[in-house]
């Protein structure tokens, strides 16, 4: 009972962090100025398409799906599955909040798109803290970031900064070819990149301890979760040691 209780509030947690990354993603829609890099890709395939921002949500996973099996050689159903649900489910958030963001004033000045694009990096930085937290499959975009760092040997950061590159990349390409502008790509796009991580940094040493309380039962399984993920960590990092005094014999 005690285990199911906990699982009910990670996937609340979990569910509740999707809608936040959502509705941020959003605001930065309607604050046109550029949305994340993680969205660039949807959103451009959006702007030339005319199709839901919803539908080419699922439409991108897809592919990021389909660059994860290419770069890993191998195919998990189970896995690709799951993301495909997400997918869907992350895909239906959007269509849901970009309705809600619409309700609002329409933002027709410099200043009023800037406040739109503040609140977004807050809300999405907000949904993140909940999403990653929450220890439940990652989105696809995420995934494909970890077999990219594994494919290529890359740091975890390094990973994720060449996926957001490339992403960005693609759906400028995307926006010039079908719509004559960059489209989804502005000053947003690198404003995001670089506050996003600093905002949810600052979040989770200000509100994680609260989070994973909730999320436990008592202090007893806070610790011990704690410390588990120390050992994890230590034990990547050995791996990761071994295998580049492994790289330096071989190269000597």
């Amino acid at each position: 009972m005690a285990h199911i209780n906990v699982t009910v509030k990670r996937l609340f947690i979990y569910l509740l962090g999707l809608f936040f990354l959502s509705l941020g993603v959003s605001f930065s829609i309607q604050a046109n100025m550029g949305v994340s890099p993680v969205s660039s890709l949807a959103y451009a395939l959006t702007l030339s398409s005319g199709i839901s921002i919803g539908l080419m949500t699922v439409a991108a996973n897809v592919l990021f799906i389909i660059v994860q099996i290419i770069l890993s050689k191998r195919l998990n159903v189970r896995e690709a599955i799951v993301q495909l649900i997400i997918a869907f489910l992350f895909g239906g958030m959007m269509d849901f909040t970009l309705f809600l963001v619409e309700l609002l004033p329409n933002p027709s000045t410099i200043l009023s798109q800037g406040l739109f694009l503040l609140v977004s990096l807050f809300l999405v930085a907000l949904g993140l803290l909940g999403y990653f937290n929450a220890k439940f499959p990652l989105m696809p975009y995420d995934e494909l970031t970890h077999v990219i760092s594994d494919r290529f040997k890359m740091e975890f950061s390094k990973a994720k900064i060449t996926s957001d590159l490339l992403n960005v990349i693609v759906a400028a390409g995307i926006g010039l070819i079908f719509i004559q502008s960059l489209g989804s790509i502005g000053i947003g796009t690198f404003v995001a990149a670089i506050f996003v991580g600093k905002i949810l940094g600052w979040m989770m040493r200000k509100f994680q301890p609260a989070l994973m309380d909730f999320v436990h039962l008592d202090k007893d399984n806070i610790q011990e979760s704690v410390e588990r993920t120390v050992l994890e960590q230590e034990e990547q990092d050995k791996k990761h040691e071994e295998k580049e005094e492994g790289r330096s014999v071989l190269e000597s």
